[in-house]
């Protein structure tokens, strides 16, 4: 299969790492940052100041936002070739370099941030009736809410500065050696990807061989990802203390533009419902596999009456766009691009990162996603979930280089949502009970993992992060905490044997982005809750869903859900999103 499988053309960005182009937009993003540091810093309250300073501070930001974006592009292809194959030198040397280069011509612009969040809020006021400084009033309200934990410009600049030699080296180290390992399966050695999807393989022989490959590789390797772990913990909890951060996850929340409580209350209404869900389904799953107990490599195991056909790439595409073009045809034509314009890169190979994603690059280009297609109906929805990013990534540009991006807990609605019109549109073509029902446990298999899993994630990295101020963790400490929150979380039907302890250890958002993880829980919850909108009243729904992927990181949750009716911050809120999962395990134990 992986030979008819697309490959992504960035030359849209660059023609290849040695291209003049490569070279010019350095000097040229080195040469503007130097100029506007020479112009504006120390200069920022006395331009504010002036009778005209709201129009003189846009300049200043539109001249910022420029240099951020010709910096975007530049590591945005980066950092796709390095996905493309971690284990070429060319490419993580390519990687490397950028980032040391990036970061060099980036310190020059640190003050103006710094500068930015000491101005006197009257005075910032004052110059936000100004129209053209009105458009960046959503930026400057997210940066000046890091005012409390801003340190003095010289530790700013050299956290900045260490940063490539700090966390960056550590999570390139984790990428590399990751994408490196050996899973020895029944005499085939297979990559990481490729030994987890044998996890979901309808042999049980396959699944376990998968299972202890995949132990024995991490516990070869545990004590480097250990170290890894220790080390990064470590450093999130000295930048916290000097910044004065509460909560270990605060830089997070204050990230995601999120309330503590907001989050505070999704976890607990997903711990709540552990019995109702994960428990109650897993029981059941068990009985139909004829077991007593499901063995950890037996959780995403397929039905036995599955269909294990593997899904041709053409039909997945067909899909998915009909899905999309189902709920409006201006989604489906955005998604086509992705397809048409060589965006994505769906084969699986070795080097090549594992996963998937959408990374929106920069506005002023367009998004790259990456899969690991291998034909299986969860290959499907990874393809629907991936592309929804990849629309809201199209329809937030517009907002530029500053205010594009969207918080991690809204980033995942289009995702989300777009998994959810695929399902649907499957579901009603089911032929018969039998495939309704195989349908309906795959895609509560994926509820679980998004909604229960991820919320453990994240009960997990609290625990970790919590215990390493404390001292330095073992590998079995470690362990213990993971197996302990899997165990609470997934309930008694599964029985977590030998092995299972180590893997922690490959969850790449745990180095990546401390505490990411309950953004999936929180989107999955808040598109379940917006889909219910959407059946009850769908004239006009699309206009209001297209304006909220469109205002991308302008507007916070509340009022971007405003329209729907919907409110995070209710405690109900949760609730109503779970019962969807609940409904459909419901439907499920009412077909035994």
């Amino acid at each position: 299969m992986s030979v008819s499988l697309p490959t992504w053309n960035l030359a849209d960005l660059y023609a290849g790492p040695d291209a003049p182009e490569v070279k010019s937009d350095l000097d040229v993003a080195a040469s503007a940052a130097k100029r506007f540091n020479a112009r504006y810093r120390g200069q920022i309250s006395a331009l504010v100041a002036a009778p005209d300073g709201g129009a003189q501070f846009a300049e200043a930001i539109r001249a910022y936002e420029a240099i951020e974006d010709r910096l975007g592009r530049l590591i945005s292809f980066a950092g796709l070739l390095y996905a493309q194959d971690n284990t070429d030198p060319a490419h993580a040397k390519f990687y490397g370099d950028m980032q040391e280069r990036i970061t060099t011509i980036s310190t020059g612009l640190l003050f103006f941030a710094l500068e930015l969040n000491r101005l006197d809020d009257a005075a910032l006021a004052r110059a936000l009736e100004d129209p053209s400084l009105a458009r960046y009033a959503p930026w400057l309200r997210d940066l000046r809410v890091m005012r409390p934990y801003q340190l003095s410009d010289e530790l700013e600049t050299l956290l900045h500065e260490k940063s490539v030699t700090g966390h960056a080296a550590w999570n390139r180290l984790f990428d590399e050696t990751m994408a490196r390992l050996a899973f020895e399966v029944d005499g085939e050695t297979l990559t990481l990807e490729g030994a987890l999807h044998l996890l979901s393989d309808k042999d049980g022989k396959k699944r376990v061989a998968a299972a202890q490959a995949l132990a024995r590789t991490f516990k070869a390797n545990i004590p480097l990802f250990t170290l890894v772990t220790n080390t990064l913990a470590k450093d999130k909890e000295i930048e916290d203390r000097q910044r004065g951060f509460d909560d270990i996850a605060q830089s997070r929340h204050i990230a995601n533009r999120v309330e503590p409580e907001v989050v505070a209350a999704l976890v607990e209404a997903v711990q709540r419902s552990y019995p109702a869900l994960s428990h109650r389904y897993y029981a059941m799953k068990a009985k139909w596999l004829g077991l007593e107990k499901l063995e950890y490599w037996d959780r995403n195991a397929p039905l036995p009456q599955a269909d294990d056909a593997t899904i041709p790439w053409n039909l997945a595409r067909d899909t998915v766009l009909d899905a999309y073009r189902g709920f409006t045809p201006q989604m489906a034509a955005i998604a086509e691009q992705f397809f048409e314009k060589g965006w994505i890169d769906a084969s699986m190979r070795p080097g090549k990162a594992s996963g998937a994603f959408s990374h929106p690059t920069v506005p002023s280009a367009h998004p790259y996603v990456l899969l690991n297609y291998q034909g299986k109906t969860r290959d499907v929805m990874t393809l629907a979930h991936e592309l929804g990013h990849g629309v809201h990534q199209v329809l937030a540009a517009k907002q530029d280089a500053l205010m594009a991006d969207t918080p991690l807990t809204l980033a995942e609605t289009a995702s989300v949502f777009g998994e959810m019109l695929t399902f649907r549109k499957l579901l009603a073509s089911a032929p018969d009970a039998e495939r309704r029902k195989t349908m309906l446990a795959s895609k509560v298999e994926d509820m679980l993992n998004t909604v229960v899993r991820q919320t453990a994630f994240y009960s997990f990295e609290r625990r970790v992060h919590t215990a390493r101020r404390d001292g330095e963790l073992t590998a079995d400490e470690i362990g213990r905490i993971w197996l302990d929150v899997q165990g609470e979380s997934l309930g008694p039907a599964i029985r977590l044997g030998e092995g299972y302890e180590t893997y922690w250890c490959y969850v790449s958002h745990f180095i990546h982005a401390p505490f990411y993880v309950y953004a999936y829980a929180f989107g999955d919850c808040l598109v379940n809750s917006l889909y219910a909108v959407y059946e009850q009243a769908q004239e006009g729904f699309a206009e209001r869903y297209f304006e909220m992927l469109a205002a991308g990181g302008t507007l916070r949750h509340k009022e971007l859900l405003a329209p729907f009716g919907l409110d995070a911050s209710d405690p109900a809120f949760w609730d109503k999103g779970l019962s969807v999962i609940r409904g459909f395990i419901d439907e499920l134990e009412a077909m035994e």
